[in-house]
Order: C-alpha cells, then sequence, then structure tokens
C-alpha cells in the first residue's frame, strides 16, 4: 500500500521534509508508520507522547489501521477557507486579516450581540523579547477543525454564526494572527461562545506558531519535549511560574 505523510512545524524540521510517501504492508497501523519514522531520527521520540496524528483529515489513534492511498499528517502540539453558508466561514490566509470580513459574515438581522476578537503578535513571550512569529498551518484540517468546533457551538449554545480567519506566514509585533466573530440573539452566549472558539482552536485546530526572540526561535506547544540549544531547538523544562496558557498563548 502507498501512504502519503505530511509533516508540520518541529516535525519537519527535524525530518528536512514536509511530506512523502510510503509502501507499507497490509494492516500497516498509524503507530506502526510513526515508529518507522521515528526510528530514522530518533530526536522524535521525545515529541511522540504530544503528537497527535490525522488519517484523511481526521484525527486518529495509533491503532487505526490504514488503507491504502490514505494520508497521515503528522499533528505537533497546536499553538490554532471555506464558506458552507452566508453564516460561517472558515478560512487559512497568508495575507493581512480584515476583521470587518468575519463580522459581514456572522451579520443576522434576529442578533442582540456580536462579539468579535483579533489575536496580535505580542511583544514578550516566555519572558524575552519577541520580535516576530511564524504560523504555519495544515489548511484543509484547519479549516475543517475550525467548522467542528462551530458545529460544537451549535450544540451547546445553539448559534449557528461563527466566523474565524486565521494567517499563516511571518508577522511582526502588532499584526492580527486571528479574528474571530460570533453573533448571538444575547450578549452573555454571544460572549461565551467567543471565548470557546479561542481555546478549542488552541486544542484541535493544526495551527502552529514559532517564535523568533533576540537571541533564538521555538515552536510554542513544543518547548516542553526538547532541550533547547543555541539554534532555538525548544527546551524540555517550561519556564518556572508559567501557565500552560500564558505559554501556549
Amino acid at each position: 500500500m502507498k501512504i502519503t505523510l505530511r509533516y508540520f512545524a518541529l516535525w519537519r524540521e527535524q525530518l528536512g521534509r514536509e511530506e512523502e510517501t510510503r509502501e507499507v504492508a497490509p494492516g500497516t497501523t498509524v503507530g506502526a508508520l510513526i515508529g518507522e519514522v521515528v526510528a530514522e531520527q530518533p530526536r522524535l521520540v521525545a515529541m511522540r507522547p504530544s503528537t497527535m496524528f490525522m488519517v484523511n483529515q481526521e484525527y486518529a489513534a495509533l491503532g487505526q489501521t490504514l488503507a491504502d492511498g490514505d494520508e497521515v499528517a503528522v499533528i505537533p502540539p497546536v499553538s490554532g477557507g471555506s464558506q458552507d453558508t452566508t453564516s460561517r466561514l472558515f478560512k487559512v490566509v497568508e495575507t493581512p486579516l480584515d476583521l470587518n470580513e468575519v463580522i459581514r459574515a456572522v451579520e443576522d438581522p434576529t442578533a442582540g450581540a456580536t462579539v468579535s476578537f483579533i489575536g496580535t503578535v505580542r511583544d514578550h513571550s516566555l519572558g524575552k523579547e519577541v520580535v516576530a512569529l511564524d504560523y504555519e498551518a495544515y489548511p484543509a484540517a484547519a479549516e475543517k477543525m475550525m467548522a467542528r468546533v462551530a458545529d460544537e457551538i451549535a450544540e451547546r449554545w445553539g448559534l449557528r454564526r461563527v466566523a474565524i480567519i486565521h494567517r499563516v506566514g511571518h508577522l511582526t509585533v502588532g499584526e492580527a494572527s486571528v479574528v474571530i466573530a460570533v453573533s448571538s440573539p444575547h450578549r452573555h452566549e454571544a460572549f461565551a461562545a467567543c471565548e470557546y472558539v479561542i481555546k478549542r482552536l488552541k486544542e484541535i485546530v493544526p495551527v502552529w506558531k514559532k517564535e523568533a526572540y533576540t537571541d533564538g526561535a521555538t515552536w510554542i506547544g513544543s518547548e516542553a519535549d526538547y532541550p533547547r540549544g543555541p539554534q532555538g531547538t525548544a527546551t524540555a523544562n517550561r519556564p518556572a511560574g508559567e501557565t500552560e496558557e500564558e505559554r501556549r498563548g
């Protein structure tokens, strides 16, 4: 069987390639395939427990059996287009973001509240001065997971007007990395749903960020898995007193 593998962020850097096709035996599982990859690059052993995997853009367990033609994406810890209706908009783009675009996407005469959020590049993180961020994504899967977050919001609050656009590429301090909008008949649900989107983006949407400092760089979400060296390889020790939200924020 032929299986396509796609690598992102620190895995891509360690392996030196974005994707490859491998011949495997029938019955091969995701875990067995990844075991072959890790055997070729032992430095990835430390990252494997915190890495997730997608088969054909759906999260998969290590024990899932692969089929001929499957695409397996290696998803390091995330930092986080298509439009299916006028009330839902999910995109990954390389261009500067427009808040008005997400607000227009959720406009509704029945809505008494529209809550929006802009995530911007801040000038400090991990006790260091940040000079820039580089965002990387698995676009098709990221947009699919954004839609899943919107489905969760519809199930939880009954809201069906959600828009999310995330930027990738090189961003400098002050630039917007993500814009979100949610509309609702009442403000309480709109605020709660918008906060929910932000949290879930960091949990399941395959978007990664690499922070550049004056003395190096690191992939956020990976610094707990690797000792950090002079070239900016992530460290195995989280800075003292730092919360998970601060680490990934």
